[in-house]
């Protein structure tokens, strides 16, 4: 249960990370398309737009792609060869922000509709928020996965629990009649399932850890080949960070103390039945 709950936590880790490295990138990068349009000076509209972005406080970068780099884009859907003046494409303006908090997007959008023709402004402001939605539900996911792993291990230790109680049922019996507490004996109990969970929990830990690090030298070994470079592609290096092993971490010794406490409260309800 221990390692089941750490591998929860070092994947809710990895994704959150490459959620917040992909909001970053799109956060610090803004897109101008223009349109094509009957009698516009293509070229001409593209070093305005270009001009009237670089005048704006929090832009590091205003770059126009090339026409090699639009035909590479179009590329995947209509083939080589594309002439680019025969055909309606949109021309892209990448833009780098430097400050994210200094550009102010609605104004650079106003300008740029009204002094450019056939100028709109994107933002990823859709993706962003998508991708927020989806970090925020994986971040549930693992929170009821947790819950699962622990709610299941929190049934075994009351069954193991009683299983010992049963196997020592005669002592106890003798130490609950000659006037032992109820708390001594609970105690008792505690300390052997403490030492057994914080076994466990750290076993469950060392071996989700070792998982991780196998992972990362894996993603980071086998580049070039598919598999390995679609995990690179969502998820960057596919290594946890120092976050997701403290949550390793966490996570053991919440496994050792709910097996005590649970345990402890499994041996008072027992003999309160036995009163």
């Amino acid at each position: 249960m221990s390692f089941l709950a750490c591998l929860t936590v070092g994947g809710v880790s990895v994704v959150w990370d490459a959620a917040d490295d992909w909001q970053n990138d799109l956060v610090r990068e803004v897109t101008i398309q223009i349109r094509p349009a009957e009698g516009i000076d293509m070229l001409r509209e593209i070093d305005k737009a270009v001009a009237l972005t670089q005048e704006f406080p929090g832009v590091e970068t205003v770059r126009a792609l090339s026409d090699d780099e639009t035909r590479a884009l179009l590329q995947p859907w209509l083939g080589d060869g594309l002439e680019l003046e025969s055909l309606p494409v949109p021309r892209l303006i990448q833009i780098t922000v430097d400050d994210p908090e200094a550009l102010d997007l609605s104004q650079l959008r106003a300008a740029l509709e009204q002094e450019v023709i056939g100028a709109s402004l994107d933002d990823h402001s859709i993706w962003t928020s998508r991708l927020s939605a989806m970090a925020g539900a994986v971040v549930l996911g693992g929170f009821a996965i947790m819950a699962l792993v622990l709610g299941s291990m929190v049934l075994s230790v009351v069954f193991a629990t009683q299983s010992a109680m049963a196997g020592n049922k005669d002592v106890v019996s003798v130490l609950h009649f000659v006037g032992a507490e109820d708390s001594f004996i609970a105690r008792e109990f505690q300390r052997h399932f403490l030492v057994l969970g914080l076994k466990g929990g750290i076993s469950g830990g060392a071996i989700a850890s070792l998982a991780f690090l196998m992972l990362d030298l894996f993603t980071r070994r086998g580049s070039g080949q598919a598999g390995s470079d679609q995990l690179s592609a969502l998820f960057g290096t596919v290594s946890v960070s120092l976050p997701g092993y403290l949550g390793v971490i966490a996570v053991v010794f919440l496994v050792a103390v709910l097996t005590a406490l649970t345990s402890g409260l499994a041996v008072k309800a027992h003999l309160k039945r036995v009163d």
